[in-house]
């Protein structure tokens, strides 16, 4: 039997394979789409009745900061495109999409502008708690680590009791990478996306990781939930779970496979998760 687990790391390989195709295809009958504002990368994804991915696009930007969008022409006309990418690959009108925003910030940031493409924002989630309802959950925490912020989503008996963000996430390991190299911003982020290649580049990595499993830390310390599940585009550098795993010993770290595409992919499903409520 495929665990939820498995099955999202199942729909995250399909995205991957399919990011930016903007081939014409038939519409399914049914269809979600979630729009994730990230600090590092704006993300459309669209998935079927079943909850597969039909159609993934991502353009890194650097619109967001910390949860609060900086650049807000930048971000709407992201969407716009992304959207009308979606309409033209399928021939379809596009009225509305769900969307999601970190713990801690007002979801009216996002919401405006998803909205100026011309389209209904159905629903609006929290980040983790997109990811902890498309896992099925009933008790763990999620970390979900983006540009700008380290969000944790602690679940108990299937019920979200706690939802806390904080400003510390992969713009910052690209900081301390510019700084040591001496090198801008927009270089030391493409030496981040290889930091599995060079054991420098982790090394310099790896203080911020620290101050992020520090965060967490504290996030959890009034639950001890027994599974910490990683996600979001920060978890993919050199070292991440492995750190994770040594400030938390008596606790299971579970990574994901792609896990950039991950909170996109759960916004989505949110829609279908709703479906099923009806």
């Amino acid at each position: 039997m495929t665990t939820y687990l498995e099955q999202a790391n199942q729909n995250l390989l399909i995205i991957d394979e399919i990011v930016n195709d903007e081939t014409a295809s038939t519409a399914p009958d049914t269809w979600f789409i979630g729009i994730d504002l990230g600090t590092a990368d704006i993300q459309t994804v669209v998935i079927d009745g079943e909850g597969t991915p039909v159609a993934a696009f991502l353009d890194w930007a650097d619109v967001v900061r910390d949860g609060v969008v900086v650049d807000y022409v930048g971000a709407c006309r992201i969407v716009r495109a992304q959207l009308a990418k979606v309409q033209q690959k399928f021939g379809i009108l596009v009225e509305e999409a769900i969307t999601s925003y970190p713990p801690g910030t007002d979801p009216r940031i996002s919401i405006n502008v998803v909205e100026s493409a011309g389209i209904i924002v159905s629903h609006v989630i929290d980040e983790p708690c997109s990811v902890a309802g498309l896992l099925h959950i009933e008790n763990g925490a999620v970390v979900d680590v983006g540009g700008g912020t380290t969000g944790t989503a602690i679940i108990e008996n299937g019920q979200l009791v706690s939802s806390l963000d904080e400003p510390s996430g992969g713009r910052h390991v690209s900081l301390a990478i510019a700084g040591g190299l001496g090198i801008d911003m927009e270089e030391a982020e493409q030496q981040k996306r290889r930091s599995h290649e060079d054991p420098l580049i982790a090394a310099m990595a790896k203080p911020v990781i620290e101050k992020m499993s520090d965060i967490v830390e504290g996030h959890i310390a009034e639950h001890q939930p027994g599974i910490i599940y990683l996600t979001g585009g920060g978890t993919l550098i050199a070292g991440f779970a492995q750190i994770f795993r040594k400030t938390f010993p008596a606790l299971e770290v579970v990574e994901l496979t792609r896990a950039l595409y991950l909170t996109p992919l759960a916004i989505a499903s949110y829609g279908l998760t709703l479906k099923g409520k009806e």
